[in-house]
């Protein structure tokens, strides 16, 4: 790339950032900040953006290091999952910053790279709970479609003994796989939710009507009733 071409992904990436920055609604971000994101732009309107952009990796590279949460979101959607290297995805994971950005970026582009299955090992078992986070997030997703080479009863032990006193962002993560594993595997269906039931983990979290409740019990019955009745 010319001296030129960068001056003028730079241009383009500070004219994107004062587009978002225009599209921010103090509602939104009053609404956000509750669940620790700071950015109040409409995400229907940053796909948007991100649908006429067009996927561009140098420019999704210059969004991202800006460090601003809401352009983080737009590089993510920029991006190529295989434009990374796995070096690069775990220093991104581990400056991801708020909640939103790391979904994305667990899901739209880690989970779609190469390297995933490299960087569940190395998250996993990450001693800061919300890169953990991450791992769990990955093993999830393997638990889904593709669970030869897991340990699915040692998976269920490990929930078992951590999962009540994990912070907020792992203990979700682990209740997902948790949940994962009673939908997916009818052996250890009752296990799983016998240790949903003990652990109480989301048991009163608040969902919305015609929404299934994260608490795995609930949430286990509810999916095998739905694939039972197809």
């Amino acid at each position: 790339m010319t001296a030129t071409t960068d001056a003028q992904v730079r241009e383009r990436a500070t004219a994107l950032r004062a587009e978002l920055a225009a599209l921010e609604d103090p509602k939104i971000r009053a609404v956000n900040e509750k669940h620790g994101d700071d950015h109040g732009v409409n995400l229907t309107r940053l796909r948007a953006v991100a649908k006429r952009e067009k996927t561009n990796p140098d420019l999704a590279r210059e969004l991202w290091r800006t460090g601003d949460s809401a352009a983080k979101l737009l590089a993510i959607l920029l991006s190529r999952p295989t434009q990374y290297t796995q070096h690069e995805l775990d220093e991104m994971l581990r400056a991801a910053g708020s909640p939103k950005v790391h979904d994305w970026l667990v899901n739209y582009i880690v989970a779609k790279s190469p390297h995933r299955e490299a960087l569940r090992g190395i998250w996993f078992d990450d001693a800061d709970p919300v890169v953990a986070s991450a791992g769990w997030a990955l093993t999830s997703k393997r638990v889904v479609k593709d669970r030869d080479g897991l340990d699915l009863p040692g998976l269920l032990g490990r929930i078992e003994a951590a999962m009540q006193d994990a912070g907020p962002r792992l203990q979700w993560a682990m209740n997902e796989c948790l949940a994962q594993i009673g939908i997916h595997d009818p052996a250890l269906r009752e296990r799983a939710k016998d240790i949903g039931e003990r652990l109480g983990v989301l048991r009163d979290y608040p969902t919305p009507p015609n929404c299934t409740s994260p608490f795995a019990p609930i949430w286990i019955d509810e999916m095998v009733r739905r694939s039972e009745a197809r």
